[in-house]
């Protein structure tokens, strides 16, 4: 009995010391592989050619600090996660929301901006969708993207809309743009956005949010040393007025 405990022990500890350690894979390839919608303004972007944002440049500077290169790995909100866990990139990045299923699923850093659902609408429009009764009807068109927060949203409080569903985030804005949809479910930040880019769009209850939530990035179960050292980094970047920095430059503030 002694030498199979022993035995055992053995093998535990020698599991233990062996166990894939993520962030020492990304120094030793010296590549920090990012996964990425790039459908999310001002977070993600991409043209077809290069990927832009806030988190894009937060990416960057993560790489930077590692002393590494970094590439985008383009991936979807519905397979955000399944994505993630196949290994296809290191960290999941670009405006994706805090909540607890995805805490369940993966390792979430620390939040970097807290916001709420808002409503984007056609210019003029704010005061006839201003509350979630008068979208929850069958005659107000809901648009939203598959497979994020903004379709739970959706399906949890907008039960009695009628409910479109985009593959690509930035279809929606310019489906209420074009009168295709009379709602957009989306963030703050996001609508903001659109409401300072484009003039034929507002934002809805920007001041007052249905909900209150933050962002934040996702990496593998289990991996607490990248976790804890892009906690760190975030960290530093907040005491060194980094993120403040980057949030200027991309429209945030």
């Amino acid at each position: 009995m002694k030498l199979s405990s022993i035995a055992l022990l053995s093998i535990a500890a020698i599991s233990f010391n062996t166990q894939a350690d993520l962030l020492g894979d990304i120094q030793e390839k010296g590549v920090l592989t990012i996964g990425t919608t790039g459908d999310y303004k001002p977070f993600s972007y991409y043209d077809d050619t290069q990927y832009s944002g806030y988190d894009i440049d937060v990416a960057k500077h993560f790489a930077e600090q590692l002393g590494v290169e970094v590439r985008f790995v383009q991936t979807t909100w519905k397979n955000l996660v399944g994505d993630l866990k196949q290994g296809k990139y290191d960290i999941a990045m670009g405006g994706i929301t805090r909540r607890m299923s995805r805490q369940l699923a993966a390792e979430q850093s620390q939040g970097y901006m807290t916001f709420g659902k808002v409503f984007l609408v056609a210019n003029g429009k704010q005061d006839q969708y201003d509350t979630l009764k008068e979208v929850n009807v069958p005659s107000v068109k809901v648009g939203v993207n598959i497979g994020g927060t903004n379709e739970k949203f959706a399906e949890q409080f907008l039960t009695k809309a009628t409910i479109v569903k985009y593959e690509n985030n930035l279809d929606v804005p310019k489906a209420v743009s074009a009168g295709t949809v009379d709602v957009m479910v989306t963030e703050t930040p996001e609508a903001l956005f659109y409401q300072a880019t484009d003039k034929t769009l507002q934002a809805v209850r920007e001041e007052n949010p249905f909900t209150k939530s933050q962002f934040g990035y996702l990496m593998p179960v289990g991996e607490e040393r990248l976790l804890n050292t892009v906690n760190f980094i975030m960290d530093e970047m907040k005491l060194k007025g980094v993120d403040k920095e980057l949030m200027k430059k991309n429209s945030l503030l």
